[in-house]
């Protein structure tokens, strides 16, 4: 029997341009991330904190797109005109995480979740019951502090700047959050498609697209009406994501999301498609919707499920969902086309944004 002939493996596609830059983007960003949770000053506080510091660490540390920090880092490179990136932007771009998995963890605990990012929620790691999520709250305050600290020590000119506009997209967030916990026991025949529809742009303040976009350009110096322009990117593509978002949680089942795959009907959320549906749809499928989901938790089974996808769908909801989805896609692309490109830079970013747009986080 002869010498078993060599048999070469199939050849593995080149990574894109983008997810050299993601990789480049997460492996920095982890090492900052892990400095950034080493506390000697907490060491002798109180040994239960240190504990609880465990389950924090694990919990930011998880496997992540790093996709603010990427949006930040070519806001800043573009807005230079060169890929080189100093240390201290590194330093914010961990910071901003860390502010983004403030507002996860405090997420999760108000919309009840269980998964995230493959692994427990926060609430869910620290205790069980009301214990958890109190002590949740508490640690996603301790990140808020941590993430300040960080951004505002980023040894870069902008860093105080690019913080207070952080921050007051931050406030931006908290009131969208308000006004949906707030109106959760409205029925969605009251409210109209204007008021969900400035609900969805309220909330999308919570997917931090322009913060990175606009605060990257900021620490490069850049001027009012390249942030401008960022800005309508940042916008636009968190429209897209947002309205994707409340599709999926209606029609889809969360994979790939980072969440759980409860979906808005079983949690009774009044979510544009819903709205748009009841707007359109004749009084008795109205009624019908309405009593769907005011049904109890344990009442929405697969039937109901289905009955209520298939009534907002006839009605409508879901289609006008997916043409604000599309347009939005639409105006940021036109944002990024007047946007200057030296060495590529645009070109990157619009991948970046592709990703965005498709649902990936």
């Amino acid at each position: 029997m002869g010498p078993t002939p060599f048999i070469a493996a199939q050849p593995m596609p080149a990574p894109s341009v983008e997810q050299a830059w993601l990789k480049l983007v997460q492996a920095q960003v982890q090492g900052s991330l892990v400095e950034l949770l080493e506390l000697p000053d907490e060491a002798g506080l109180d040994i239960r904190w240190t504990e609880a510091l465990g389950h924090v660490r694990e919990f930011v540390l998880r496997p992540s797109r790093r996709l603010r920090p990427a949006l930040l880092l070519a806001g800043y490179c573009l807005a230079r005109g060169s890929a080189a990136a100093p240390a201290g932007l590194w330093r914010f771009a961990a910071g901003l995480e860390l502010l983004h998995t403030c507002q996860v963890i405090h997420d999760d605990v108000t919309e009840e979740a269980v998964l995230r990012r493959g692994g427990l929620a926060m609430h869910f790691l620290l205790a069980p019951g009301r214990i958890g999520q109190d002590l949740a709250v508490v640690v996603g305050d301790h990140l808020f502090a941590r993430a300040l600290e960080t951004m505002l020590s980023a040894s870069l000119p902008g860093a105080a700047q690019a913080t207070q506009y952080c921050l007051r997209l931050c406030r931006y967030t908290a009131v969208g959050q308000y006004a949906a916990l707030e109106r959760g026991g409205v029925s969605p025949a009251d409210t109209s498609v204007r008021q969900a529809l400035r609900a969805v742009r309220l909330k999308t303040m919570r997917q931090g697209f322009c913060s990175p976009l606009v605060g990257g350009a900021m620490l490069a110096g850049a001027d009012d009406a390249l942030r401008l322009r960022l800005a309508r990117v940042g916008c636009d593509v968190a429209l897209a994501w947002q309205l994707r978002e409340e599709l999926i949680g209606l029609f889809g089942d969360g994979r790939g999301s980072g969440r759980g795959t409860s979906c808005d009907f079983t949690l009774g959320r009044r979510t544009f498609p819903l709205v748009a549906a009841c707007s359109r749809a004749s009084p008795e499928v109205r009624r019908e919707l309405v009593a769907l989901w005011a049904l109890p938790p344990e009442a929405k089974d697969d039937a109901a499920l289905a009955r209520a996808r298939r009534l907002v769908e006839e009605a409508g909801g879901r289609v006008a969902t997916e043409r604000l989805v599309a347009r939005a896609s639409r105006g940021a692309v036109r944002a990024l086309a007047a946007l200057p490109n030296p060495n590529g830079l645009r070109d990157l970013l619009q991948a970046l944004v592709g990703q965005l747009t498709h649902r990936m986080e």
